[in-house]
């Protein structure tokens, strides 16, 4: 079965945590740009290719409703609500109002520049 490349977009996002799974040594043998690409790394290098173009999604969760999400909503007067994601190189949690999902083509990245 082929991969599926979604976008994620959170609009209205007042918080963002982006926390590392990776040790402190991987990081520091990984600094180099050439690990930045899977087509282009040099597996010679030794580091974790970060391959940012995508990060693959082990999983994702809507926490429940917290104090946090309550003063947010009570403040701007719209809903929040907490997302959980973790990649195969972060954990992330999302304070946000919306999400828009959407299909995107394989090779799509809107912030890649030649």
């Amino acid at each position: 079965m082929a991969p599926t490349y979604l976008r994620y977009l959170f609009r209205y996002c007042v918080e963002a945590l982006c926390e590392t799974f990776l040790p402190a040594e991987t990081w520091r043998v990984s600094l180099d740009d050439r690990l930045l690409d899977n087509e282009t790394a040099d597996p010679d290098l030794g580091g974790y290719v970060w391959g940012v173009k995508c990060h693959e999604m082990y999983g994702a969760e809507l926490r429940p409703t917290s104090e946090v999400t309550r003063r947010w909503s009570k403040a701007v007067g719209i809903d929040f609500h907490e997302v959980h994601i973790e990649t195969n190189a972060h954990d992330l949690t999302l304070l946000s109002s919306d999400l828009k999902v959407s299909d995107v083509p394989v090779g799509y990245a809107p912030f890649i520049t030649d």
